[in-house]
């Protein structure tokens, strides 16, 4: 497959940003060689400069469940724009998505868009240390939760290292008041409230992971968890970026049953334009400035052309929910996965939970980092390039859950599975994945 192009444009962006990316994760780092570079998509497909298309699979990292230009989305973002792109004031569209969100989200009375997931969980953090009056954030090794400073520790596939920054520049005292547990372990997190319950202000994680590949929280996990903060006075925070209106419409705590106490939202909520959003009770939500003393502020929050992308992919999943066929597709994927790597006779095991989900190359069932740790990642490597020349655009690590849309097909999903059992069957022979 020819990518002269791509080749091009990222020697040529190197030149002008750092690594040639504005996001870490596109620049195929995990992995090794050169990012593709795109120039359209459409339905579930990626088109790059060169003119090849790709089944995507990672769907801008999960906000595109419709699909990439879904008309209701492309016709409520043009008459958007076409009448201002910002104006630093109220808009009725701010009200209506915030309703559609309260609708849609058990634990949410009222809500506070925000311009990313990054902001969010921020936000979410500052609002349960001034709401409780204390100063520790409980986290787990392997979530991720942002660029914030204070959480960016034993983030993702980083170094899962007890309240040690993953980055320079993030001071040890930022972190100082960070404790980071085992996920799914909630022995520790008991251990934790009874040496430091009256410090707590609150226990944030994914309910389910997307950051070191799709792991599922262990059953009894997440109701500990509400029992724990509800006991010792701290908040139960929900990073529901990933899993917002993904796992299903009203995220994993309606899938699961259980509500915290604040959840934080982006990707999907804002349709592919850049907005995010927190909420929970409004007794706790009422102490952000101007109802209380919780400070932020953004000039572009509720910007009128991301809330109109935000409304019509709300407005879409509500009125004609796909949660069922994407179940469906999702079994025939992971189905087909499992079969090709038993049959290449490759260790693995797959996770998956809706449309989200990950072919591990580990053997054991991944549970928490440590595990997760543990995976093939050389073999992954060579995995994902084999399918990247077979025109599936899977995501360039081990440690993201992949996801699709509406738009795919069955037989996307079949096509999928045959590139799948082409370079499995490879990587098993003779350890390296020949051109198609």
């Amino acid at each position: 497959m020819n990518r002269s192009r791509s080749i091009q444009a990222f020697a040529e962006a190197r030149r002008m940003m750092p690594g040639g990316v504005n996001s870490p994760a596109r620049a195929f780092g995990a992995v090794g060689g050169d990012p593709v570079f795109f120039r359209r998509a459409e339905g579930a497909y990626l088109f790059d400069l060169d003119g090849n298309r790709y089944i995507d699979y990672i769907g801008s990292w999960g906000p595109m469940i419709l699909g990439h230009c879904d008309p209701r989305v492309v016709q409520a973002v043009q008459a958007a724009a076409s009448r201002g792109t910002s104006f630093g004031a109220p808009t009725e569209a701010e009200t209506e998505l915030a309703a559609l969100i309260v609708e849609a989200v058990p634990s949410v009375e009222k809500v506070r868009l925000v311009n990313s997931g990054t902001e969010a969980t921020m936000s979410a953090i500052r609002l349960a240390r001034g709401y409780t009056g204390r100063d520790v954030i409980v986290k787990f090794a392997g979530n991720y939760h942002g660029h914030v400073d204070s959480l960016l520790v034993a983030a993702g596939s980083s170094a899962a290292t007890l309240a040690v920054p993953d980055s320079p520049g993030v001071t040890a005292g930022t972190s100082r008041d960070t404790l980071v547990l085992k996920y799914n372990d909630l022995s520790a997190v008991e251990r934790a409230f009874a040496d430091s319950g009256s410090r707590i202000a609150g226990v944030i994680l994914e309910p389910v992971v997307g950051n070191m590949g799709c792991v599922l929280p262990l059953p009894g996990f997440l109701e500990g968890l509400r029992e724990l903060t509800q006991r010792h006075g701290a908040l139960l925070i929900f990073d529901e970026v990933m899993t917002g209106f993904r796992v299903a419409y009203g995220g994993a705590q309606s899938r699961f049953n259980v509500l915290p106490d604040l959840t934080t939202l982006g990707k999907i909520v804002g349709g592919g334009l850049p907005l995010g959003a927190y909420g929970g009770r409004a007794e706790i939500m009422d102490h952000v400035l101007p109802a209380g003393k919780v400070f932020q502020a953004g000039t572009l929050s509720g910007n009128p052309v991301a809330t109109a992308a935000g409304i019509a992919t709300l407005r879409a999943l509500r009125d004609d929910p796909p949660y069922e066929y994407l179940e469906q597709l999702g079994h025939r994927l992971a189905q087909g996965l499992d079969a090709a790597a038993s049959a290449a006779g490759i260790p693995h095991s797959i996770a998956r939970v809706g449309s989200m989900l990950t072919l591990f190359f580990n053997p054991q069932a991944v549970t928490d980092w440590e595990v997760a740790d543990g995976c093939d990642r050389q073999r992954f490597a060579a995995y994902f390039h084999g399918l990247l020349a077979r025109g599936v655009y899977m995501p360039c690590s081990q440690f993201e859950a992949l996801f699709f849309s509406v738009r795919h097909t069955p037989q996307d999903i079949d096509q999928t599975v045959a590139a799948a059992t082409e370079v499995l069957q490879a990587l098993t022979e003779g350890g390296e994945v020949p051109e198609p």
